[in-house]
């Protein structure tokens, strides 16, 4: 399986089911409408950069992890309190019930593959340029042994 396209499709996913769930709370005056909610737009701009530019990149990875569980805190806050009765109160509840569930399961998943992902990389970075190589001392033996 190629986990880094596994990823990028749960994150895509993770992001359509936010915008989703940002726009239904608007539609059901859980949030109000205006300039405040460009946050979000540059939250998913963000989010979407981390996710097509820089893919297999240790800062993609980083920016799918943060934002994946920025989207795993939206069924955590709907589930406690009111906010699931209240959305639920009107019709097309079951798309706002199954967006929170759907964005839940997507972010969570994109949680474990960034996860995944950051612990495959090499932790340094050589620093030397290609066409040098390490000078390394010569070995002497004194042993005697062969």
């Amino acid at each position: 399986m190629k986990h880094n396209l596994t990823l990028t499709i749960a994150s895509l996913l993770s992001i359509l089911f936010f915008t989703f769930h940002l726009a239904d709370d608007i539609v059901r005056g859980m949030s109000p409408g205006g300039l405040l909610n460009l946050i979000a737009v540059a939250i998913c701009v963000v989010w979407l950069y981390g996710t097509l530019a820089l893919a297999e990149r240790r800062s993609g990875f980083v920016i799918i992890l943060l934002f994946s569980l920025l989207g795993l805190a939206v069924p955590v806050l709907h589930m406690r309190g009111p906010g699931v009765g209240f959305g639920t109160t009107r019709s097309g509840g079951i798309f706002f019930v199954w967006t929170i569930i759907a964005l839940g399961v997507t972010a969570l998943f994109s949680v474990i593959l960034s996860v995944r992902g950051l612990w495959s990389l090499p932790w340094r970075r050589h620093l030397q340029p290609k066409g040098l190589q390490k000078l390394q001392a010569p070995t002497s033996q004194t042993s005697g042994m062969p």
